[in-house]
Formats: structure tokens, C-alpha cells, sequence
């Protein structure tokens, strides 16, 4: 086994993770935007920033949900049934760990 092969082998694991990431942070992303796209006149309390904490909190918890549904991956290959239970585990891993992401980026203003 030369080097070239053990390089190849690699690279896609590494881009799996990162990509995968990047999608549940997108999906996130693109959530809370459309959450937060109907809200119409803020309440003062909430500070002249309010909308960072959670454009940022969200997707943070998108990609952390990307990253669980990563490491499924060693149950999706062990044949029909793992593969069924895996992805079904790692879809409602990502809208669990979502939905508390969401909890955590709204505190304090839309989910009080």
C-alpha cells in the first residue's frame, strides 16, 4: 500500500464531515430565516441585536446535528435493516437537536 492510496482513502472521509456539517447548518440556516422573516415590530427589551443570537445559535446547533448524523454513518452500512433504523435515528437525531438549538437562539425574545 503506497501513500498515494492511503491519501485517497482519507480525503473523502474528512470532506463527509465537513459537508455534511454544512448542509445541517444551511437547512438551519434557512429555518430560523424564514422563522424570524415574519416578525414585524420587536419588542425593546430585547436590544438592538436581538436577531444575531439566534442567526448564529441555530445553524451552530444545524451543524452539530450535521456532525451526529455523520457518525451514523458506521450503522447505515451494516446491511437493510441497520440502514433503515440508522437513518430514521439520524433524522430525528437532527430535528432534536435542532429544535433545542432553536429553544436556545429564541430565549429570551420569541420564546419567552
Amino acid at each position: 500500500m503506497n501513500g498515494h492510496n492511503t491519501r485517497k482513502s482519507l480525503t473523502p472521509q474528512n470532506g463527509g464531515i465537513i459537508k455534511r456539517m454544512l448542509i445541517g447548518a444551511c437547512i438551519a440556516l434557512l429555518l430560523i430565516s424564514l422563522f424570524l422573516y415574519g416578525v414585524n415590530n420587536p419588542k425593546p427589551e430585547w436590544g438592538k441585536f436581538w436577531i444575531l443570537k439566534p442567526l448564529l445559535i441555530v445553524p451552530i446547533a444545524g451543524a452539530l446535528g450535521g456532525f451526529f448524523y455523520y457518525m451514523m454513518e458506521k450503522f447505515r452500512n451494516r446491511g437493510r435493516w441497520w440502514n433503515i433504523i440508522a437513518i430514521g435515528a439520524s433524522i430525528i437525531g437532527y430535528l432534536i437537536i435542532l429544535w433545542i438549538g432553536m429553544i436556545l437562539g429564541l430565549d429570551g425574545t420569541l420564546w419567552d
